[in-house]
């Protein structure tokens, strides 16, 4: 058949939407996927960027799948749309709609929720607007109805928690609690690097390349070749990292360059300057700007009597600003760090100059003057929308401001979990930054071409004027759009979320940042085998908990959060729902000319 031309309108605004549902996706999924690097300072967030932007792109275009679902799970029956290809146009349409306007509205308000549960419970919504409720699956139907999916809601996180938490009491048990830990990080970081490898390829096999169809080799190939890069990874870390970490924090070279690693075993040999001092990063959660107004404590010889009038009111003063309100305080904190962004150079220290000095005057916006200076500020206000969020400082958010009820929360929290020395947490950033990439990896060549389906739908539909059977064929083009706009929500707003996630929910750092991911990759893998569908955020937030909770207490951990990011997930299900439901509804039985 012919081109659906008279559908052009639906195809775009399908378009349009499939593209906001992808920008969500990076701003929401990817973005608290990410959160755990980041948090535990293993990578910066501009790092965590370009990383995870080479990665998604890459495992979407190169082994991504080139066929979707073309009903997520089959919750529907393919047969609802009776060979209509409009109407099965306009149903994706709408549950694109729905799912991306409540993802939206979420990353907004920093509510993490599942771009996929969303668009699942869309589906289902649409669902009941076209054939009814009695016929969506509502059941287990095999791991891939509605039920299945809501009992995920509860399994991934619990059994991610336990595998995280086994994984760093491991780490914890071997290194941490050693009297001398810094040899014992070292000369273990290969036993390590063998357990992420192997857990990295099993990733890969099972998750990350549907195009190469590694999943249905037999067991013996699969075992081989996991077993193989995960020894592979092992040595390769006991013959040129092992040396290098030894020299740069036994030896305190720190001469030492990332680049001298290749040297291998001949840095053992290597002579270490007098004096040195091991130079690694930073890792504690909490540091402070210089910037930051420290408390003045009142002199000890200092009486009532030697207080002049002028004192007393000058003291007022202070005692007033000492007692601002939750909203002054924020204001305070996002005044400081607008102010940091002032003093750099380059476009985005520019823009930020001009609109602090080139205000809104008083009067409304339709005065000719400040309608004057909006037109001014336009430029100013897109570089700071694209460049803020690389600058925004992660770290601060996530410990709150001090003063604030948040502030204090998390001081306690993070007054529960003991501090590790960074010689120690500097051979685990390693181990994490490769199951970061692989996750980001895995996730662009599978929950992508989860998340392309719908679209991909839509266009054949569009395209050959045919309703698209159980499989739609996925062209690397819409891969590769669906790709960059995710990347696109990462960079530009993935800050909004990962400034709740991450330390916000319990303290982090590259020992238990690794222990996170790879529990949720273990996670991700087992209930894959079994055809049960679970959310990589959901299992890495359940990871986080359980790491959180090896601290010994379960004051460790911001219950509060927990309890809004439980609440959200389960919230999805019904709102977007609705929403996609509605609109199909609405749109499919609207009064029109015959």
């Amino acid at each position: 058949m012919a081109r659906l031309t008279q559908y052009n309108y639906v195809f775009a605004i399908g378009t349009f939407f499939a593209m906001l549902d992808a920008y969500n996706n990076g701003a929401n999924d990817v973005a608290n996927a990410w959160a755990t690097s980041v948090s535990s300072r293993s990578v910066t967030y501009r790092q965590a960027m370009v990383l995870g932007t080479i990665f998604e792109m890459v495992g979407a275009i190169t082994v991504g799948a080139r066929t979707a679902d073309t009903i997520k799970n089959g919750i529907i029956p393919n047969s609802a749309f009776r060979g209509d290809a409009g109407v099965q146009m306009l149903a994706f349409t709408c549950a694109l709609a729905g799912a991306s306007i409540w993802v939206m509205w979420c990353t907004r308000h920093s509510a993490h929720v599942s771009s996929s549960y969303s668009l699942i419970s869309s589906v289902a919504g649409v669902g009941v607007a076209v054939a009814g409720a009695k016929n969506v699956q509502w059941g287990w139907n095999n791991g891939k109805g509605l039920g299945a999916i809501f009992a995920g809601l509860g399994m991934a996180p619990a059994a991610s928690a336990c595998f995280g938490a086994i994984i760093f009491m491991l780490i914890k048990v071997t290194v941490h609690l050693r009297k001398n830990p810094v040899p014992w990080a070292i000369w273990t970081a290969p036993f390590f690097f063998l357990i992420a490898g192997t857990i990295c390829t099993l990733s890969i096999v099972y998750k990350g390349s549907p195009n190469l169809g590694l999943n249905k080799k037999p067991a013996w190939y699969v075992a081989t070749v996991t077993v193989s890069c995960g020894v592979g990874l092992a040595l390769l870390s006991l013959l040129i990292f092992v040396p290098y970490l030894y020299a740069k924090v036994v030896k305190k070279d720190h001469t030492v360059r990332w680049y001298h690693m290749f040297q291998g075993p001949l840095l053992f040999r290597r002579p270490a300057p007098e004096g040195g001092e091991a130079r690694v990063p930073d890792y504690a959660v909490v540091q402070h700007h210089d910037d930051e107004p420290k408390p003045e404590l009142k002199k000890a010889d200092s009486s009532d009597d030697d207080i002049t009038p002028a004192d007393h009111e000058k003291g007022l003063v202070v005692s007033e600003e000492r007692q601002l309100s939750y909203k002054e305080l924020m204001q305070q904190g996002q005044d400081r760090f607008h102010a940091r962004l002032r003093t750099k150079s380059g476009p985005l220290g520019w823009a930020m100059r001009y609109l602090h000095e080139n205000k809104i005057e008083t009067g409304e916006i339709y005065e000719k003057k400040n309608m004057v200076i909006t037109l001014k500020r336009i430029p100013a206000m897109i570089v700071v929308g694209a460049l803020y969020g690389v600058n925004y400082d992660i770290h601060a958010a996530q410990t709150g401001i001090h003063g604030t009820p948040e502030g204090r929360r998390m001081e306690r929290v993070y007054s529960h979990a003991p501090k590790y020395a960074n010689e120690v947490e500097h051979t685990y950033s390693f181990v994490q930054v490769l199951t970061a990439c692989t996750a980001s990896f895995a996730h662009g060549a599978n929950d992508i071409g989860n998340a392309v389906g719908p679209w991909a739908v839509i266009y054949s539909a569009w395209n050959t004027g045919n309703a698209a059977k159980s499989k739609a064929p996925v062209p690397i083009w819409q891969l590769a759009v669906l790709s960059a706009t995710l990347s696109l929500g990462l960079i530009t707003y993935g800050y909004n979320i990962m400034k709740v996630m991450g330390n916000k929910i319990t303290y982090h750092s590259p020992s238990r940042g690794c222990s996170m991911e790879m529990g949720a990759a273990l996670t991700v893998l087992i209930f894959s085998q079994y055809s049960l569908p679970v959310s990589t955020s959901m299992c890495i937030t359940g990871a986080t908990v359980g790491v959180g909770l090896c601290n010994g207490t379960i004051k460790a951990v911001n219950w509060q959060r927990v309890g809004l990011l439980v609440f959200s997930w389960i919230m999805t299900i019904p709102i977007a729902g609705t929403i996609g439901g509605l609109a199909m509804g609405i749109v499919l039985n609207a009064p029109h000319f015959g």
